[in-house]
């Protein structure tokens, strides 16, 4: 009866958190806590024809605490309904916290593999981990394996750092790969089983070369393309000019792997992502076949407003993965999404601006589609920004002569190390997909080419959206916007 208690006593504090929240940046379409800290998406899965995502929790503060599981499910991936917290740190494996995961469908029983924490000593950053299981046959209640921790003890290649499981099936076998780290090299370790519950240890599956990383969180293995892609969020990887400027990364290696000889060999280490928020992203295959990846959407040690507010940490849209061209992987907002519009507002077309063209909404749920035709746009940069009544805006730019699509966020909330660029190889055009909540702005430039993941935090009420050109003149082939419904309300 301890897990029940325990799942009891963090609902009983949501509710109480709940009544007390400010809700001047609470999301209107992202997966957020009812109240309190989220962090990483775990147990992404389909499941009785729904979509379930859980998510690192902690039920008791606004702050990073004890994680638990957060659930939320939908029909369509679009509309969320939260359900009771998933999982309680209430065994003494798992005493400082049930930690990332993964979830799959074994015959009808909803699986979710997780990370048992302890922390042998919190200040010298010493953990023992473990990984565990439990099962739902409901897709809402869920019962601990007796036999938990079904992995123990980490592999001599690793350390008590050995955590964020992710499980898929292949032909007969399930496998597994987990983040560790040795001294200070960042790995990536893998697993095999035949019932989930008695696993094999097969090896590193890869490791970084000296450059990218002390310990590699939330890994991800999967086929898109005819190639495979090892997905993970390395941590101590040193800025580089323009890449690698926030505290952590979420990125991929692409390569050639064999079930036979469980050789994985992969190319350079690439960013999935160029703006402030964007970690511990995990993926998972629907039924139609697509590759869905859901991210954090905040990032360690940056400022979060919310917590004022008595709320922190959501998480991103879910995207679908493709395999691009030179192996690189492209993200796009999922086809469901557009079930969020409402008022669709047709701006203009073929439109020559020389300074700047404002459309004037109040809305602060938006979603934008902007189409630059820069074959004949003489200006130096073109863009949008999103302006406040008075000096608020978040700046959208592209540079021609360097093509470097640059988001600024320093008039939004972002004071200190506001801006962010990514290069974006510009063709005739170049095409801005755009979703504005309260607090957050996702940008898809060129078909998922560039993605940009940013909290923003205005203060001031919308004054609307502005066409840029600066030092000549900006061709805009279309810009059309939607006024997006709240999901929550």
């Amino acid at each position: 009866m301890l897990t029940k208690t325990g799942i009891q006593q963090a609902e009983e504090a949501l509710q109480k958190a709940k009544e007390k929240i400010n809700d001047r940046y609470r999301l209107g379409y992202h997966i957020m806590a009812p109240a309190n800290w989220i962090n990483d998406p775990n147990g992404l899965v389909q499941y009785k024809g729904e979509y379930h995502v859980f998510y690192q929790h902690h039920p008791y503060d606004e702050h990073w605490g004890p994680m638990h599981w957060g659930h939320v499910k939908s029909k369509d991936l679009v509309h969320w309904e939260h359900l009771p917290v998933a999982l309680a740190p209430t065994e003494a494996y798992e005493k400082d916290g049930c930690f990332s995961g993964s979830a799959v469908d074994d015959n009808g029983v909803l699986t979710l593999i997780y990370t048992g924490n302890l922390f042998v000593d919190r200040e010298k950053d010493i953990l023992d981990q473990s990984q565990c299981i439990a099962t739902s046959t409901d897709g809402i209640h869920f019962t601990k394996e007796a036999a938990n921790p079904v992995i123990a003890k980490h592999p001599e290649e690793g350390s008590g750092h050995f955590r964020d499981p992710k499980v898929w099936k292949h032909e007969d076998h399930w496998y597994m790969v987990v983040g560790t780290r040795k001294e200070d090299t960042g790995k990536v370790v893998l697993y095999k089983s035949t019932d989930l519950r008695q696993w094999e240890y097969l090896g590193v599956l890869a490791e970084s070369n000296g450059t990218e990383g002390y310990m590699w969180e939330c890994p991800d293995f999967f086929e898109i393309g005819g190639k495979y892609v090892l997905l993970f969020s390395p941590q101590g990887i040193k800025a580089e000019g323009e890449n690698y400027l926030n505290l952590f990364q979420t990125g991929y290696l692409v390569g050639d792997f064999s079930y036979d000889t469980l050789e994985f060999s992969r190319g350079e280490f690439k960013e999935l992502d160029h703006g402030h928020d964007f970690y511990a992203v995990q993926t998972f295959l629907d039924d139609k076949g697509r590759r869905i990846a859901i991210g954090w959407m905040d990032m360690w040690e940056s400022n979060m407003p919310t917590k004022e507010d008595g709320w922190c940490g959501a998480l991103t849209l879910p995207r679908e993965l493709t395999l691009g061209e030179n192996n690189k992987l492209l993200m796009n907002p999922v086809e469901e999404l557009t079930l969020l519009r409402e008022a669709e507002h047709h701006v203009c077309a073929n439109k020559s601006i020389s300074e700047s063209y404002l459309s004037e909404t109040t809305a602060d749920l938006i979603e934008l589609k902007v189409k630059f035709d820069l074959s004949a746009t003489t200006a130096e940069s073109v863009g949008i920004k999103i302006r406040g009544l008075n000096n608020e805006e978040t700046r959208l730019m592209y540079y021609i002569d360097n093509q470097k699509l640059t988001l600024d966020c320093s008039k939004s909330g972002k004071v200190e190390d506001g801006v962010r660029c990514t290069k974006v190889d510009s063709n005739q055009y170049l095409s801005l997909r755009v979703f504005i909540d309260r607090s957050s702005i996702e940008v898809f430039a060129n078909d998922g080419e560039a993605t940009m993941t940013s909290r923003i935090y205005p203060k001031e009420e919308r004054l609307g959206i502005e066409l840029v050109a600066e030092n000549g003149t900006g061709q805009v082939s279309e810009f059309t916007y939607w006024n997006l419904k709240d999901i929550w309300k």
